[in-house]
């Protein structure tokens, strides 16, 4: 079996499979060199190369193209990033937050528009995404975010809280009491979309090396077994992965996922769950599932799985098979919202790792004295944020003022992680509160004083 199939299901409907592509051999020059070929990476490579198409742009990948969270995610485009509004206005007042969350609403378009002109088979469809309440507390939580929107001058156009009959109307989720709606997300089929992204840079003249791993960065230089790469400037677009390049441990904290996806379901069961928009799916929980019905008739599913979401020292290798209790859980719940699931088989089961900062914030920059770039932390938000990045750190390396280099997340990503075990012991600590919260808020329907602190703890 090729090695990509194994990445995930998503991987394993690419016909035909991706081509290798040679690794670095020996040492050479750029204008500008980017670790990971994933979509902050591949989303970098192509805004520069739109603007001006004589750079020299390397792209350096220890696997393959897409290999993490880009080929295994949930397949959700949002228009959101993670991080609350009041962190974004503390670094650029409220026009700043705005201009910021208008920016990555603003985004879900531009990705339709590129994998139009492109012609990147990747389902893109924007449908929108809902936020489902299942218990009165969660509805409470979901009307309290709708009314935040307004608070900050977002309109009906950007959310609407609805009701229990008119969710019902949209998706039949049992015990469905109400949702927040959003326009601002499309679903995508996130290896097709990275794929296909990985050709259209290399037909723009940038050049893709695979099976290169980089040890260590460096001013103006990517250090690898084979050779390096010096550049004008060089792209950490690492995300979870930052964590296996020397001295940046603890820079991202990679948090495991797990995903499944059922088999294709009958007409009979579509038409029973009522979900003819497609929209993206997030149920009400502290520890909540994603959800997304696939242009081919599907549904992927994913979470935190068992409650084992990290592992001691950071390690990033968590791309064999998930363990049977993470995909019993996650089918668990697949069957809690949706009964009539029961005996649908699981097609698929796979997962990865995603970046997460001590801030739980994303950041992009460039320090112009190394020439060293950087963009991630999405914390699981990063199908539509990493083509945001793109754009940002084209327009930061080119050094251009542009509207997008003047947005607050435009910096660094603050503090590092603690050292283990504390790491470790907080992580976990931090992941047993949430699903012991959801547990007594699921029985009382009030908000749990273990939420509460495990919130104050994460910062999320």
């Amino acid at each position: 079996m090729p090695p990509h199939r194994s990445i995930s299901f998503w991987y394993s409907q690419i016909d035909p499979p991706p081509r290798r592509r040679a690794p670095l051999e020996g040492s050479r020059d750029a204008d500008v060199c980017i670790v990971g070929a994933g979509f902050t990476g591949l989303w970098t490579a192509y805004a520069l190369l739109e603007v001006d198409p004589s750079l020299e742009v390397v792209v350096l990948e220890s696997e393959v193209v897409g290999f993490g969270a880009s080929g295994r995610n949930g397949g959700w485009a949002e228009g959101r990033l993670a991080g609350d509004r009041d962190h974004w206005a503390a670094r650029g007042g409220r026009a700043g937050a705005l201009a910021l969350e208008r920016a990555a609403q603003a985004t879900v378009d531009e990705i339709g528009k590129v994998v139009a002109a492109e012609g990147i088979d990747c389902d893109f469809h924007k449908g929108g995404t809902l936020t489902v309440a299942r218990t009165p507390l969660q509805l409470e939580k979901v009307r309290d975010e709708v009314d935040d929107d307004r608070a900050w001058g977002l309109g009906p156009e950007d959310s609407v809280l609805l009701d229990g009959p008119a969710t019902m109307q949209r998706v039949a989720v049992q015990g469905a009491v109400g949702a927040r709606y959003s326009p601002h997300c499309a679903r995508v089929q996130p290896a097709k979309l990275a794929a296909g992204l990985g050709e259209v840079v290399e037909r723009l003249g940038a050049t893709v090396h695979e099976g290169t791993r980089v040890t260590e960065l460096a001013p103006h230089r990517a250090v690898t077994a084979a050779g390096e790469v010096r550049a004008k400037v060089v792209v950490r677009a690492t995300e979870a992965y930052t964590s296996s390049l020397a001295g940046q441990r603890r820079v991202m904290l990679p948090i495991t996922s797990t995903v499944i996806a059922t088999d294709v379901l009958g007409p009979d069961v579509w038409a029973e769950l009522r979900w003819d928009r497609a929209e993206t799916m997030l149920d009400g929980a502290r520890r909540f599932v994603y959800i997304q019905r696939t242009g081919d008739g599907r549904i992927v599913l994913g979470g935190a799985g068992a409650g084992r979401p990290y592992r001691f020292g950071s390690p990033t290798d968590a791309e064999g098979p998930p363990s049977g209790d993470a995909v019993r859980a996650i089918r668990g719940r697949l069957v809690d919202l949706f009964p009539v699931l029961a005996d649908v088989p699981v097609a698929g089961a796979w997962h990865g790792v995603l970046g997460a900062p001590r801030q739980w914030a994303p950041a992009v920059g460039l320090d112009r004295a190394t020439g060293l770039a950087w963009a991630g932390g999405y914390v699981g938000e990063g199908v539509a944020a990493a083509n945001l990045a793109g754009r940002t750190l084209a327009d930061l390396v080119l050094d251009r003022d542009t509207e997008l280099t003047r947005l607050p997340w435009v910096g660094g990503l603050g503090r590092p992680w603690p050292p283990e075990p504390l790491r470790f012991a907080g992580v976990r600590g931090v992941n047993a509160m949430m699903e012991l919260a959801d547990r007594l808020e699921l029985r009382s329907d009030q908000t749990s004083l273990v939420g509460r602190v495990a919130h104050l703890i994460s910062g999320r």
